[in-house]
């Protein structure tokens, strides 16, 4: 079987980007069919998100081996666990997070992707199904449970936002640590990125928090009117 390495914005990452849009799509319509559907679905998204870390231990076994790629520190790897145990608690905190993370973070991930290795390597496929099921509970959990962001409007985006700043400064004190670069936070990704235009270490870092506050308060607008509820 041929190795191809991964160029971002190719063919095969738009046809990726399809194919995870329209299953994603297919699996929150199927689930709002019935009841039965939505607990398979639950069961499914849960189990995905869960399985993700070690199934990525898994596709990275015959490559070379480093602490970013076997420790689930990368924020995506913390939004799939978090995920997973929202889909299973309903805990509001952990819906939140994955609402707000699984949009604001994880779709820029699908769509600038910080991985080299392509199809149909393990990694590969690994990587997107991963982010495409963080992304799909994102948008379940509102659309098919129920859940909504807190009020007033304002509330929890700024949790988030403080929540965000906690995980960057622990990613930096364990980069320092260990010479990893988790959340980016030491320097850019190897493939292009929005970092890239977001001017030098550390000045990104601060303009990416920016923007992320700003993209929060944007993911409360489909709710505005709506009265907050938990996603049980």
């Amino acid at each position: 079987m041929p190795v191809y390495d991964f160029r971002p914005f190719s063919n095969e990452h738009f046809i990726t980007l399809a194919i995870g849009i329209g299953l994603a799509t297919g699996l929150i319509i199927f689930a709002r069919k019935s009841l039965a559907n939505q607990r398979r679905t639950t069961a499914l998204l849960a189990f995905l998100n869960l399985a993700a870390f070690p199934l990525a231990l898994l596709a990275w076994r015959d490559y070379p081996k480093a602490l970013d790629n076997i420790l689930p520190f990368h924020l995506c790897d913390l939004t799939a666990i978090i995920a997973g145990f929202a889909l299973i608690t309903r805990k509001p905190v952990l819906c939140t997070l994955t609402y707000f993370w699984g949009l604001a973070g994880t779709v820029q991930a699908l769509l600038t992707p910080a991985i080299t290795i392509g199809p149909p390597q393990l990694p590969f496929i690994h990587f997107f199904i991963q982010h495409f099921t963080i992304v799909a509970t994102a948008l379940y959990l509102p659309i098919v449970l129920g859940w909504r962001p807190k009020r007033p409007w304002w509330r929890s985006p700024v949790e988030v936002f403080a929540i965000s700043i906690v995980y960057q400064g622990t990613a930096l004190l364990i980069n320092l640590l260990l010479k990893t670069n988790f959340a980016f936070a030491s320097r850019p990704p190897d493939n292009p990125s929005l970092i890239d235009h977001l001017g030098p270490w550390p000045i990104y870092l601060f303009v990416l928090q920016a923007i992320a506050l700003i993209l929060y308060f944007l993911l409360t607008l489909p709710f505005a009117g709506k009265t907050s509820a938990p996603a049980e």
